[in-house]
């Protein structure tokens, strides 16, 4: 529930994207709020700019989650890697060589993370399903 929560709050915070329909956005989370948030009219870029603004805020990207607008790419993948970053989400969906890659390097990747669902397709053990 709460990354579904993250994720509605993630795709309400872009008001660019409200008015323009034509940019990226991504954001650093804790399991509880977005710390930091970027867009761009590039994902690749957006997933840049946030991770520039993490790192010169100091913050540790290895218990943290990634949320972007985008497809999650093979290269968006290398980019989670290379910054140690656990969860990588999305409102899109995987490619399959992103999901081989994410496989390869036990990196949780979530599509179609939207209206109040999600797919969870590697590295599972991160997600905690609540249970009624």
């Amino acid at each position: 529930s709460e990354l579904v929560e993250l994720g509605e709050t993630f795709s309400h915070t872009s008001e660019l994207f409200r008015v323009t329909g034509a940019v990226h956005s991504c954001a650093v989370a804790s399991c509880d709020r977005l710390l930091v948030f970027a867009e761009d009219i590039g994902r690749h870029n957006a997933f840049d700019k946030v991770a520039g603004l993490a790192i010169q805020q100091n913050l540790d990207l290895t218990d943290k989650i990634v949320l972007t607008s985008g497809r999650i790419s093979a290269e968006i993948v290398g980019k989670a890697v290379v910054h140690r970053i656990p969860i990588l989400a999305s409102s899109a969906a995987p490619t399959a060589m992103g999901l081989q890659w994410a496989r390869h390097c036990a990196l949780t990747i979530v599509g179609f993370l939207r209206d109040g669902r999600m797919n969870a397709y590697t590295a599972y053990d991160r997600i905690i399903a609540e249970r009624e």
